[in-house]
């Protein structure tokens, strides 16, 4: 694998891999790679401490030096980790049947007449194969943006070169802050001819990749960070919410994983949802019910929940219960919220006062909600939000203990 396609290191028992298998061995020796995308974890054990801190040191080195590459270095090591995995037969050239390969491991969909014609645009060498530098022309033809090239011209006029001046005047023009420094700064970061940026040039190629970079995004990257008024009622804002968070594949047949709930934390959800059934021994599990999905214990899913709930956002985490266990489960349920989840718990009011309206994300900053069912006074479940059979409203039957922690979700 490369470092690139690493997200993270985690250290100790901190994958469901290890949670269930590793307890052989002692969690300062233990650590994962968690990788971009869907691709599996890879859990590791070190033979000591000291030689798990030198790999997880090393990997996060490793991935800062990434994370710090230049456009050119990034270019240059995207085309030869693809080139890598292309090149069937490993002799370091492509032939039109593994460029075709390469375009299927990125994700480009290309007319093969097109691919033809810039395949024999760059075999210089009329080889039938495209050498290292050869493969490279090729990908920076695939990755002409003619829309942007109409930009650049106009800006750079006929000398196809944009000089500080008219870079600032860009910069001018889109509303950005336009001076010389700037300018030299987006120089230095995203021209890829050594000899252009030396003169304080952006060429083409160099003013393309500012485009399709973060910077060229239309997104105001000062938005990242919370800036809004969170100090309104909950139910004024939107929620970014998960459905059948525990799913890693499919609905019918894939694995439940509390890997699932930890990278949809790790994306800034703030709602996640526990399917929950009655499980062995009198441990309710997780599971999309009625289906071949695997099962997970309602307790590991609470215990992940806990370690990443407030990684990404210090704002409220509501755990969605569909809740289909008897109440003896519900009871362990709310036992495991409670010793689990200890203080983050809504567990009453804010200030101990009854609300006139719902508290604010600012409020129950560091706290996690339980959304489900909750009894009335009268010890019946509250008429709605109890299940609807399509002949009668069944008699539905909820623990006392679970009722308790549902504070303000219904």
């Amino acid at each position: 694998f490369s470092v690139m396609e690493i997200q993270s290191v985690r250290e100790g028992h901190q994958s469901e891999v290890m949670r269930k298998h590793g307890r052989g061995f002692s969690e300062q020796q233990c650590f994962t790679i968690v990788f971009q995308g869907n691709r599996t974890n890879l859990d590791l054990v070190a033979g000591t401490l000291e030689e798990r801190r030198r790999w997880v040191r090393g990997l996060h080195k490793l991935m800062a030096r990434a994370a710090g590459m230049s456009q050119r270095e990034k270019l240059h090591h995207w085309i030869h980790e693809y080139l890598r995995r292309a090149d069937a037969n490993k002799d370091k050239k492509m032939s039109l049947e593994e460029i075709k390969d390469l375009l299927k491991l990125i994700n480009i969909e290309v007319y093969e007449e097109y691919t033809l014609l810039l395949f024999k645009q760059c075999d210089r060498s009329k080889s039938s194969k495209l050498e290292e530098h050869e493969i490279e022309e090729f990908c920076q033809l695939l990755m002409q943006r003619p829309e942007l090239e109409e930009i650049f011209n106009y800006y750079s006029g006929e000398d196809q070169i944009l000089a500080v001046r008219e870079i600032s005047n860009f910069l001018k023009e889109q509303k950005e802050v336009p001076s010389e420094e700037n300018a030299v700064e987006l120089i230095e970061r995203f021209e890829l001819n050594e000899k252009a940026k030396q003169n304080q040039l952006l060429t083409q190629d160099g003013f393309v990749m500012y485009m399709l970079s973060p910077d060229g995004n239309i997104f105001n990257h000062s938005h990242d960070l919370i800036y809004q008024d969170m100090g309104q009622p909950l139910s004024h804002y939107f929620i970014s919410s998960s459905h059948n968070t525990y799913l890693m594949e499919d609905q019918l047949g894939g694995p439940s994983s509390t890997e699932a709930y930890i990278r949809a934390l790790l994306r800034g959800c703030r709602c996640v949802e526990l399917d929950c059934w009655d499980g062995a021994n009198g441990e309710p599990v997780v599971y999309h019910g009625h289906t071949l999905t695997s099962k997970i214990l309602f307790k590991d899913v609470v215990t992940a929940i806990r370690d990443y709930a407030f990684k990404m956002s210090p704002f409220p985490l509501i755990l969605s219960l569909e809740n289909h266990c008897g109440v003896e489960q519900q009871t362990v349920m709310a036992r495991h919220f409670t010793n689990i989840l200890g203080k983050l718990l809504v567990t009453g009011p804010v200030d101990d006062k009854e609300p006139e309206e719902l508290p604010s994300p600012e409020e129950l900053k560091g706290k996690i909600v339980i959304k489900g069912k909750k009894l009335t006074a009268s010890g019946d479940v509250d008429e709605e939000t109890a299940e609807e059979d399509n002949e009668k409203k069944k008699e539905a039957k909820l623990s006392q203990e679970l009722s308790d922690l549902v504070v303000y979700c219904q």
